[in-house]
């Protein structure tokens, strides 16, 4: 091909396929077809009624954005025009120019707003925003959360509070969305949806020419898929993305290929968890953290799954493709290249292990061409099948690839065009950092655990990314993984003399072992970092705690992993020879928690907490902060002897 002769172009990477799928209006032997606007130009999209909608989300895991584009299929069926975008992706200085807006806001960790709208979070809440700022807007507010946290839909709630003080109206009360719901949080949005959309086409009637596009017809795709004839000369895969000598500091964007140093088990061959100490060498990366902070790493899956997946979807894996949006304005997925290759969309971006959700089943059921699996499709997206999907999905932790081979006329008949918006991306998975950089230099360790678990499925089902990690040898040769760090919820003390009581059961020791290692480096290297800092686990397990922990002579606290309502109790100093409390002590106010000090290990003097030392710190890692704190605990307000408070991360 000559060089920058424009690639010739092909409409279907299928290598046998048929041709588009049957309507559903229309019974099997019908043509489905995406529905065409009136009016509508090269985009596929029609002119809409102004005013229009924006969506704007923040999300964690997806969830959050999932039910934003749902709104934003709704609100195009009903010939709104809609705006669907992350929070921080939009200018929040334009908000008062927006005449109707839908939040839809996950809440993490402890009441903490996602990483996807921290900005704005910081921008809503200046002190000095008039009080009139979004008086012309009319607004309405989703939240999904977990009400087995104590901060259950904080950010919705918080953010709710804060709109209304700046001017804007609700249309509608705060809808609180609940995970732990039995039909999880469709339970709540689906009848506050019912009601939004009252509202909205009480105050923007569809215009009575056009009415409302049917459920059961597909909407124009996002994007395009055009394949090529032939592959391109030059690999853009390996040149996209992730690099071994980035030229930015590495983030998601640009994340950084580390080698793989180690992969050690540290767990006994007979022991039921399989967990790995994996080590990084990040020369050239520029990569900088501190104890607390977490590494996020982008998994691919497994070869075998994409086999299956391009044979259920006839699809030719070594076919390349280049992306178009429909729309104007809206931008291709940064993580693809351009071209890019059907195996490196599947292996890399297409989360084709997960479990799906409702809005796959609702998709999928547009595209069917055949009659009963179309039928069964729709019935699990609607709202009189949830406890039906619940069953067949969630319950069992079925993923997107075995429902698909499940429903395989469905599967063999979707449009390429389609695969981005049924298919949610690999999002990158974050791991507490096990290691100070003062202890080892120009390396990073995680510890992870591998997920394995059996359902009532045949088949095991597996963590995409700890099962990837665990499978990477690098003894069998180079083996790179795109990663890159950001700051942690978990904040230690600075001050170097205050004492610090960690709990962190199972792999929740990571940042806990990252900032021992700092402070016995500090102190070897001359650094006063208060005083001599160590552990001892509370496991049966020697071969892990020889390990993870490995004391030296030094001061040690023994925490005990298990126990209901055990955090470390009066009874500590005088537990028996291996100095564990039973499972009566725990750490409440009253409950002799003056006479708190470190149990005894072997070669290792107690360290005394009590009322004469210094002022103490807790700190607990990962879920236990909420198992701990809300359900024994009882109160965040707690406090440690020697005046200390508990610190919250």
């Amino acid at each position: 091909m000559p060089s920058g002769a424009r690639p010739e172009c092909v409409t279907s990477g299928r290598r046998q396929k048929s041709e588009v799928p049957a309507d559903p209006a229309a019974g099997a032997g019908g043509t489905c077809r995406p529905f065409e606007f009136p009016g509508a130009g090269l985009s596929g999209r029609a002119q809409m009624p102004s005013p229009g909608l924006l969506v704007l989300f923040g999300s964690q895991t997806g969830t959050a954005q999932d039910v934003a584009e749902r709104l934003g299929r709704d609100a195009r069926r009903r010939r709104l025009d809609c705006r669907v975008q992350a929070l921080d992706s939009y200018s929040v200085v334009n908000l008062i120019n927006e005449p109707l807006v839908v939040f839809v806001c996950a809440t993490a960790g402890q009441g903490e707003p996602p990483d996807n709208m921290k900005n704005f979070w910081r921008f809503i809440f200046r002190k000095n925003l008039p009080s009139t700022s979004l008086c012309q807007m009319d607004f309405a507010v989703l939240g999904l959360g977990d009400s087995s946290y104590a901060k259950f839909n904080f950010v919705a709630k918080k953010l709710y509070r804060r709109l209304l003080q700046l001017g804007g109206s609700a249309l509608l009360p705060l809808c609180l969305g609940d995970d732990q719901h039995e039909l999880g949080p469709d339970a709540a949005v689906d009848p506050w949806l019912h009601d939004l959309w009252e509202k909205v086409l009480w105050l923007y009637p569809v215009p009575p020419d056009l009415g409302v596009i049917p459920t059961g017809v597909p909407l124009p795709s996002t994007f395009t898929l055009h394949f090529l004839l032939e592959a391109p000369r030059t690999c853009s895969e390996e040149q996209h993305g992730a690099s071994t000598d980035p030229q930015g500091p590495p983030s998601e964007r640009q994340p950084f290929l580390a080698p793989m140093v180690t992969n050690q088990r540290v767990t006994g061959p007979s022991h039921f968890q399989d967990v790995r100490l994996i080590e990084f060498d990040i020369t050239g990366s520029g990569l900088s953290f501190a104890a607390g902070d977490v590494v996020l790493i982008q998994p691919e899956n497994r070869a075998s799954d994409l086999g299956r997946f391009c044979q259920a979807l006839g699809l030719d894996p070594d076919q390349y493709f280049t992306l178009q949006p429909r729309e104007p304005g809206v931008p291709c997925p940064a993580q693809l290249p351009q071209p890019c290759s059907v195996r490196h969309l599947v292996a890399h971006y297409l989360d084709i292990a997960s479990v799906p959700r409702r809005s796959f089943f609702e998709l999928l059921a547009c595209l069917s061409p055949h009659e009963l699996e179309r039928e069964k499709l729709l019935q699990l997206s609607s709202p009189q099948g949830q406890e039906e999907l619940y069953s067949y999905c969630n319950r069992p932790r079925r993923t997107i690839l075995e429902v698909l081979c499940d429903f395989p006329h469905t599967a063999g008949a979707i449009p390429a065009d389609y695969l981005l918006d049924l298919i949610p991306l690999i999002r990158p998975r974050a791991f507490s950092i096990a290691s100070s950089l003062l202890a080892h230099p120009l390396r990073l360790q995680i510890l992870v655990a591998v997920v394995q678990y059996q359902t009532r499925l045949k088949e095991p089902r597996r963590g995409l990314c700890s099962s990837w990690l665990a499978s990477l040898d690098p003894g069998q040769g180079p083996v790179y993984v795109p990663l890159w760090v950001r700051p942690g919820g978990l904040t230690f003390p600075e001050t170097p003399d205050t004492p610090v009581i960690m709990v962190g059961p199972g792999t929740g020791v990571a940042p806990f072992r990252a900032a021992i290692q700092e402070r016995v480096a500090r102190d070897q290297t001359g650094e006063r970092a208060g005083p001599r800092a160590g552990w001892q686990l509370g496991l049966t397990r020697p071969s892990l705690e020889a390990t993870l922990c490995s004391p030296r002579k030094r001061f040690v606290l023994r925490l005990p992993l298990a126990g209901p309502g055990l955090l470390l109790g009066g009874g500590v100093a005088a537990a028996g020879e291996e100095g564990v409390p039973d499972a009566l002590h725990s750490l409440l106010p009253g409950a002799g928690a003056e006479d708190i000090c470190a149990a005894p290990a072997p070669r290792a003097r107690a360290i005394g907490v009590g009322p004469a030392g210094p002022p103490g710190r807790l700190l607990l890692s990962g879920r236990q902060r909420q198992v701990h704190a809300s359900r024994c605990v009882g109160s965040p307000s707690i406090h440690l002897p020697g005046g200390g408070g508990a610190l919250w991360p």
